[in-house]
């Protein structure tokens, strides 16, 4: 592929990504999306749990499998550098969307608010934990985590930049913002159904193993460094940081 090539195709990739992000907020929620969480014909109970724990495994080994360092060297034997990136996301993204194409709601509801002010609370939290992942992704380089920085800098015949190891604003106080945004986003509802708790556990269980080994990795590739900062700085809690 030649370099404009590349660019489209990790430009593609980005848009396919957002969109599959922006489709989250609203399945997630039960917001404006034709197809979401809750909504949808029921299937029998068997089913649904069988599918949507398969969607669930799948999107996780998947989307940690391939951010392992090991996987990346050995992809590029196959995908050129450039593209290895987009081509993660793009993946995910699509893996994505099969799960929200796929997914059988199972509406038994576990807890039901319905006081305005809880009601309405839960609904800012939920909104909260987006803004909370949207931020803290400009704040580490929105354009590396989605790939765009890549294929740009390829097009414009940049060598790739070394990581670089930086703690700016929220990552001050909390070591992963994005999972905690994540977290309060899929745990936030007015109404948790049965399918929704599934969704909320299988998530937060696959945050925390994704947590795991990428701060190991992260632990390679930033030795002392990061071992400080991990010393210092709360993993999903936001708190002041400790003395080492």
């Amino acid at each position: 592929m030649g370099p404009v090539l590349i660019l489209l195709y990790g430009i593609v990739a980005y848009l396919i990504a957002m969109a599959s992000i922006a489709y989250a907020i609203g399945f997630v929620g039960n917001y404006w999306v034709p197809k979401s969480i809750d909504g949808g014909s029921v299937r029998p109970l068997c089913e649904a749990l069988v599918v949507n724990i398969l969607l669930l495994g799948l999107f996780a080994i998947q989307h940690s499998g391939m951010a392992r360092r090991g996987f990346k060297k050995a992809s590029t034997a196959i995908v050129s550098e450039p593209i290895e990136r987009s081509t993660y996301v793009l993946l995910s993204a699509l893996i994505l969307w099969l799960l929200y194409w796929q997914w059988r709601p199972i509406t038994d509801e576990i807890w039901r608010v319905d006081t305005p002010i809880g009601s309405t609370l839960l609904q800012a939290v939920y909104f909260i934990g987006w803004g909370i992942v949207l931020l803290s992704t400009f704040l580490i380089s929105h354009t590396d985590l989605f790939c765009l920085k890549q294929v740009s800098d390829h097009w414009l015949g940049k060598d790739a930049a070394e990581p670089e190891f930086k703690t700016p604003a929220l990552y001050k106080i909390v070591r992963h913002p994005i999972y905690l945004g994540f977290i309060l986003a899929f745990w936030a509802t007015p109404v948790m159904t049965l399918g929704h708790l599934l969704f909320a556990v299988g998530t937060t269980g696959y945050i925390l193993i994704g947590i795991f080994l990428e701060e190991r990795d992260l632990v390679t590739s930033f030795g002392e460094s990061y071992e400080t900062y991990r010393k210092r700085i709360s993993m999903l809690i936001p708190w002041p940081p400790r003395h080492p």
